[in-house]
C-alpha cells in the first residue's frame, strides 16, 4: 500500500478521534469522516508499517447510519468528529467506548460491567448546547481578518459565524466585532510570527440566568493597551453594539472584559484581566444552585447534562447527612456545593486561585457554610492536609473530578490511604478513568456502579461517573 493509492475499504469501527477503521490488503486504515457500515474508496495521506491514514475519495455505499451534518464546515473544523453520524448511533459509539476502557485498560470483567453500568444518558435536542464559546482570531492569506474554530489536528482558522453547537448569539457577537475590528483597523493575531493584537474571543453565557460575558484576549502592551480601556472609542461601539444585539437575543449582557497575553504560547487566556462593561464575571444556575463564572473558570460547558452528571454523582456518594467528603479538583466549587446541601462537611482542592476565589464566593453566594476550599495541586495538597487531620475529620467519601490526563498516582496513593468507604470518580475521559479504576480494584476498592452522561454531543468525549467502595476494618478509625 502506497501513498496516494486510491482503495476499496469497508469500514467497520470507529477511532479515538471519530475516524472511521478499515481493512485492505492487511492494512488498518484509519479514514477521517467515515462512518463503520460506509463502503467508501479511500485516497491513502500516509503509510506507517502496519496502518494508514486517509481521506474519503467516494462513498461507494453509505452506512444506515450515516446524516448529512447540520454545519456545513463540520468535516473540516475540529470541533465535531462525527457530526455525520445519527445521534442514537453516536451514543452506541460512546458507550462501547466506556466498555472497551473499563474493561481492556481497567481489568473490569465483561460480565461485572454488565451488572453494574446503568446506561448513557442522552440529550434530547442535542444542539446548541454549549454556554462557553472560543473563537481564534487571525489572518488569511490575503491579510484579512478570520474568526472561527481551528481546523482538525491544526491551528488552521476555519471561518465560521454559526457554530451548530453553540448559542446562537453567538453569531450576533461576531458580527460586531468584525465591525469593530473593521472601523478601526484592528490587527488580528499571527501566530506564525508572535506580531497583531487581538488573539481571541471567549464567550460565556448562563444558561439559567441569560448573563453574557465577552472576552477579548489581546497581545497588548503600553500605548496599545490603552485603546481597549473602558472610555476609548472602540470599546464604547462595541459596548453599545453588544448591548443592543445581546438584548434582542432575548439574554442580557452584563459584562466584556479583556485578557491579556503576550506569551508565544497555545495558551488562551494570560494572567492580566480588566472589566470594559460590568464586572470580570457572570451568573448562572445549576438546579437550585447559584454560581458565578469568570474568564478562567472550570465549568462544564453543558448546562443540561451537567445537572445530569451532579446528580448522578450525589445518588452515587449515598450522603445522609453527617459524612465528611473531600473534592479533588473541585474548579469553582460546582460538585462541592451539591455535596454540601447532604453532607456534614466538605474539602475542596483545586489548582487554580482564580477558581478557589470563585469557590469561596459561591458558597457564600448559596450560603453554605460547610465547604471549605484550598489552593494547591491535589496530589500535593491532599496528603500533607490529610496529616493535619483529626481522626474525626478524616473522609467518609471522596470525589473525584479531574482533567483529562486523569488522578495523579500519588494523590490515588494517598486516597487509598485515606480509605474512604466510597469514592466517586466523574471522568471526563474514559482511558484515563479505564486505568485509574485498575489501580483502585488493586487496592481494595470494588467497582459498584458506572454511567456515561453525553456532555457533548457530536464529538468523540464523553463524560463518565463510577462509585468504587470497599469494606471498611472495624475498630479504632474505622469510619463504616
Amino acid at each position: 500500500m502506497n501513498k496516494n493509492e486510491i482503495v476499496k475499504v469497508n469500514i467497520t469501527d470507529l477511532g479515538t478521534d471519530g475516524e472511521g477503521i478499515g481493512r485492505s490488503d492487511g492494512f488498518t486504515l484509519f479514514v477521517k469522516g467515515a462512518v463503520p457500515g460506509d463502503e467508501v474508496e479511500a485516497h491513502i495521506l500516509k503509510v506507517k508499517k502496519n496502518l494508514g491514514y486517509a481521506k474519503i475519495e467516494n462513498i461507494i455505499k453509505p452506512s444506515s447510519d450515516r446524516v448529512e451534518p447540520k454545519c456545513p464546515v463540520a468535516a473540516r473544523c475540529g470541533g465535531c468528529q462525527i457530526q455525520q453520524i445519527a445521534y442514537e448511533k453516536q451514543l452506541e459509539v460512546k458507550k462501547k467506548k466506556v466498555y472497551d476502557c473499563l474493561t481492556r485498560l481497567g481489568g473490569v470483567e465483561p460480565t461485572e460491567f454488565d451488572k453494574c453500568f446503568e446506561g448513557i444518558i442522552g440529550m434530547e435536542e442535542p444542539w446548541h448546547y454549549r454556554n462557553k464559546a472560543q473563537y481564534p482570531v487571525g489572518i488569511d492569506r490575503d491579510g484579512n481578518p478570520k474568526i472561527g474554530f481551528y481546523a482538525y489536528h491544526s491551528h488552521s482558522i476555519i471561518e465560521n459565524d454559526k457554530c451548530e453547537i453553540e448559542k446562537l448569539l453567538c453569531s450576533l457577537i461576531l458580527r460586531d466585532l468584525r465591525m469593530v475590528i473593521s472601523r478601526f483597523n484592528i490587527a488580528p493575531y499571527d501566530e506564525a510570527i508572535g506580531k497583531g493584537v487581538l488573539r481571541h474571543c471567549l464567550i460565556r453565557t448562563g444558561f439559567a440566568t441569560g448573563e453574557v460575558m465577552v472576552c477579548l484576549v489581546i497581545n497588548a502592551s503600553g500605548k496599545e493597551l490603552r485603546k481597549w480601556k473602558a472610555d476609548s472609542e472602540p470599546m464604547n461601539m462595541l459596548v453599545k453594539s453588544l448591548r443592543e444585539d445581546i438584548s434582542s437575543s432575548g439574554c442580557k449582557f452584563v459584562s466584556l472584559c479583556v485578557n491579556v497575553n503576550t506569551g508565544n504560547t497555545n495558551v488562551i487566556l494570560g494572567d492580566k484581566l480588566f472589566p470594559v462593561y460590568g464586572p470580570t464575571y457572570i451568573n448562572d444556575m445549576i438546579g437550585n444552585l447559584i454560581f458565578r463564572i469568570s474568564p478562567k473558570a472550570f465549568y462544564q460547558v453543558n448546562p443540561v447534562q451537567t445537572k445530569k452528571l451532579y446528580d448522578k454523582a450525589l445518588e452515587y456518594a449515598e450522603l445522609t447527612g453527617s459524612e465528611t467528603v473531600w473534592d479533588l479538583y473541585c474548579g469553582i466549587g460546582t460538585i462541592s456545593l451539591f455535596l454540601a446541601k447532604k453532607a456534614g462537611k466538605v474539602y475542596g482542592i483545586e489548582i487554580v486561585p482564580e477558581a478557589v476565589e470563585n469557590a469561596k464566593e459561591n458558597a457564600r453566594l448559596n450560603n453554605i457554610s460547610n465547604a471549605e476550599f484550598f489552593c494547591g495541586a491535589a496530589e500535593d495538597a491532599l496528603p500533607k492536609l490529610n496529616r493535619n487531620m483529626k481522626d474525626a475529620e478524616k473522609c467518609d467519601v471522596v470525589v473525584v473530578d479531574p482533567p483529562r490526563k486523569g488522578c495523579d498516582e500519588k494523590l490515588l496513593d494517598t486516597v487509598v490511604k485515606m480509605s474512604p468507604h466510597r469514592l466517586v470518580y466523574v471522568s471526563c475521559d474514559p482511558a484515563t478513568l479505564g486505568r485509574d479504576v485498575k489501580y483502585l480494584t488493586a487496592h481494595g476498592y470494588t467497582l459498584q456502579k458506572a454511567c456515561a452522561v453525553d456532555q457533548f454531543c457530536h464529538s468523540m468525549h464523553i463524560e463518565s461517573v463510577c462509585l468504587l467502595s470497599r469494606e471498611q476494618e472495624s475498630g479504632p478509625g474505622g469510619r463504616g
